[in-house]
């Protein structure tokens, strides 16, 4: 019920042992000018209590980044008003591209990633997380996910 990219998708892998770029499990940040932060695309699953989960990346203005990267591990941190992002990983199983779609990233308590709210637009994946999605859709993207790659996220 969850798949997640490793990296943003202007990541690249010769970028690991340069001095002004970072890859976490959590955070990235490319050339000490592009900001990134991971959090979860959240689904409901029509007829169960459970959500199908997108772990992303969604790019952050350098402010927002270092706000939200100040208050990384303090308590209450989930007070703190959405920040504006980027969604900057490409989900294969939509038939448009979901780079660049507009996002607003809610701060949860800390040890919890954030929850990447879509604008609401008529993209397939904006549709999906206003309106649900039912068992099938689930697994019809758990098989798309495994032909794209057994398991890898571009």
């Amino acid at each position: 019920m969850n798949y997640t990219a490793e990296a943003p998708a202007v990541w690249d892998p010769a970028f690991a042992d340069a001095d002004d770029c970072l890859l976490s499990t959590d955070q990235c940040v490319v050339r000490a000018q592009h900001y990134f932060v991971k959090g979860l695309i959240e689904i409901p699953v029509i007829g169960s209590d459970k959500a199908f989960s997108w772990g992303v990346w969604v790019s952050l203005s350098r402010e927002s980044f270092s706000r939200a990267s100040n208050l990384w591990d303090r308590p209450g941190r989930e007070t703190e008003k959405p920040y504006f992002g980027w969604l900057t990983t490409d989900l294969p199983v939509y038939p448009a591209t979901t780079l660049n779609l507009k996002t607003r990233v809610h701060t949860r308590p800390v040890g919890e990633r954030p929850f990447v709210e879509l604008e609401p637009t008529d993209h397939p994946l904006a549709v999906e997380q206003r309106t649900g999605i039912n068992l099938e859709r689930v697994r019809e993207i758990a098989s798309a996910v495994l032909h794209a790659g057994e398991g890898e996220q571009r």
